[in-house]
């Protein structure tokens, strides 16, 4: 079979816009927001762990 250039870019237009249009299954936001969450927990609780001295300077300065 011969295809022309036309009728090759209407089968591959036709086949890019048909997986376009299928949904895509989105986390429900009470999840992503529970995950954020407990992700932010953890790395608190990470941190708070770590024994930094009073002596340690910050990598940042502070300008007025």
């Amino acid at each position: 079979m011969k295809f022309t250039r036309r009728q090759l870019a209407a089968a591959v237009s036709a086949t890019v816009i048909a997986q376009a249009q299928t949904p895509q299954p989105a986390a429900a936001p009470a999840d992503d927001l529970q995950a954020a969450r407990d992700r932010l927990k953890a790395n608190s609780d990470l941190l708070a762990r770590q024994d930094v001295p009073a002596s340690t300077e910050p990598a940042f300065r502070f300008q007025a």
